[in-house]
């Protein structure tokens, strides 16, 4: 037996029901309610469908709701406004950054959409500095934590704290002193820090927000939150996306970051959404998933969508866009940083204790020619090194790069053990190599097909094999990444140019993942230091070979540990 009716309608809920006295009483207790008296029927704002879900379920109400039919409409999405104020900041942002930044400050909760390489970061860093919405909150991949932290202290004279168990209890006082303005944390680690408990639900189902008890004094702290690749939270069913949730709900200014925003279906949304609190102003989730989720290919509406999403809360600039592309430098370098499984971080310790005591035997050594017969020792050890922090950072690597292909992009991989090319083949089945095992019509075919096939977005390359002597990639990838990498510029800059030729007028971005606190920093270090030496850009290996064992010793030398 039914009471009425609950049914949404546009952004309100609109509800007819028998006038009991018990149905009226609770009816005034819904928030911001109003009675229209011509049509004797009640309105609730979307936003507080909860209490209007509560309301029905306990009055036997029918809920429901009636979308409106797809029309013909010619919808014309505004240009994003311009940054009138002048901000502190120690670089100038591009003409398009700025315009990025105004639309933050206007909207406060939104998503940036821009291609990789375009500066989300730094946009979303400068509107947090624009509003004076500190503390902020930075969530996002455990990987770029670090780099997050240089690229405030990069542009802006503010400071920023990654959060570890030392300051668990104690990092509101950072902000209080003066010390920090941003803090920075990675999705697995909001339970740790801003979680009191979890009640665990009787009927062995997975727990609700509403299970939850934050800690209140550390979530209440931040005036504003920063969700990296906020697309990793579109799984409402997740523990990230609950805890994530609990943080951003209630605040005034909520940046989310991604460059794929819909991974598979318009309903990627609707998650992403909630996170920045704008689902309600979308129609709420009913609404949204009957209007633009429909069809067989569960996806309808989407011009209309793509209309109300710009106007309300996201942009979007391709690396392609002519008024994009001129600013772009040719070329551009990052690292990022991966953390090593507990496996491989045990198995490198390990290995370096190894080669630490090898390295006080070839130290000690007085006769040259058992000095000279030791180095190709030490350079098998130095080797077992970096083939443990290959394998051990592979899980970020991987990450980083489905979110690549995830946007439609092609990703150069390079590598060098054939282990790892196996295992980046493994994760992405329909992907093509180049190795040392192909012969030269081989290579090429795998080239071919890589840049006709669009199945085919990944192609895994040996340094040695592709990184000279390979042409045509430059057609048709602009993202270049290094898993493993060499000791000599000048190899790591042909395996780079695979991808980029001068004058070609595209943006190439070459990521160097780097095990932390491995021996990946410092060899990276080093080829950066002799990149503009005369000896690395001829390739002269044997005097750089020379070169990096003397660092190797000068390494164990000093206090500084690999």
């Amino acid at each position: 037996m039914s009471f009425g009716t609950v049914q949404q309608v546009g952004n309100k809920f609109r509800i007819d029901c028998k006038p009991l006295p018990n149905i009226i009483a609770d009816l005034k207790a819904l928030p911001d309610r109003q009675y229209i008296y011509n049509e004797k029927y009640w309105v609730v704002p979307i936003q507080h469908r909860d209490e209007v879900e509560r309301f029905a379920k306990r009055h036997k109400l029918q809920f429901g709701f009636k979308p409106q039919p797809e029309d013909n409409t010619v919808y014309t999405i505004p240009e994003l406004p311009e940054l009138t104020i002048d901000l502190p900041l120690k670089l100038e942002l591009r003409p398009y950054q700025k315009r990025g930044v105004a639309y933050s400050i206007q909207k406060k909760c939104l998503i940036n959409g821009d291609d990789m390489g375009l500066g989300k970061t730094f946009q979303a860093i400068a509107s947090i500095i624009a509003m004076n919405a500190y503390p902020c909150l930075i969530i996002c991949p455990s990987a770029v934590k670090e780099n997050w932290k240089r690229a405030i202290e990069q542009l802006s004279h503010k400071k920023a704290i990654v959060l570890q168990d030392s300051v668990k209890n104690t990092f509101p006082e950072f902000y209080r002193v003066g010390m920090a303005q941003f803090f920075i944390t990675n999705y697995e680690s909001l339970k740790k820090y801003f979680v009191e408990d979890i009640k665990k639900p009787t009927n062995g189902k997975r727990f609700r927000i509403t299970d939850i008890t934050f800690r209140k004094k550390y979530v209440e702290l931040f005036q504003s939150i920063i969700v990296d690749e906020i697309h990793k939270v579109k799984d409402s069913r997740t523990q990230n996306y609950k805890f994530t949730r609990g943080i951003t709900k209630g605040k005034e200014v909520v940046l989310g970051l991604t460059g794929t925003a819909v991974v598979n279906k318009p309903i990627d949304l609707a998650s992403q959404l909630t996170i920045i609190n704008r689902l309600p102003e979308m129609g709420g989730y009913t609404y949204f998933k009957e209007r633009y989720c429909s069809g067989p290919k569960e996806a309808s509406n989407l011009r209309e969508l793509n209309y109300k999403l710009n106007t309300t809360c996201y942009f979007r600039r391709n690396k392609t866009d002519p008024e994009i592309k001129k600013y772009l430098p040719e070329k551009s370098r990052q690292i990022i940083y991966c953390e090593l499984s507990a496996f491989a971080q045990k198995e490198y310790r390990h290995a370096q204790a190894d080669l630490e005591s090898y390295m006080k035997q070839y130290k000690e050594a007085s006769d040259e020619q058992i000095q000279k017969s030791m180095k190709g020792e030490v350079m098998v050890k130095i080797g077992i090194l970096k083939n443990i922090s290959a394998r051990g950072k592979l899980a970020d690597a991987f990450d980083f790069i489905h979110d690549l292909t995830s946007q439609g992009e092609k990703v150069v991989v390079f590598a060098n053990l054939r282990d790892v090319i196996a295992e980046v083949q493994k994760k992405f089945p329909q992907s093509v190599r180049i190795t040392g095992e192909e012969n030269p019509i081989q290579k090429q075919a795998a080239v071919d097909k890589f840049k006709a096939d669009p199945k085919i977005q990944v192609i895994v390359c040996s340094i040695k094999a592709a990184g000279t002597g390979v042409d045509g990639l430059q057609d048709v990838s602009n993202n270049v990444c290094f898993i493993e990498f060499g000791w000599h510029a000048a190899v790591m800059d042909q395996a780079e140019d695979r991808c980029y030729r001068t004058g070609q007028h595209k943006n190439v971005m070459c990521t160097y993942f780097l095990g932390r606190n491995t021996i990946d920093e410092w060899n990276y270090n080093l080829i950066e230091s002799k990149r503009n030496i005369a000896n690395t850009v001829t390739g002269a290996e044997d005097q750089t070979e020379v070169q990096f064992i003397d660092s190797v010793m000068n390494l164990f030398s000093g206090a500084k540990k690999i």
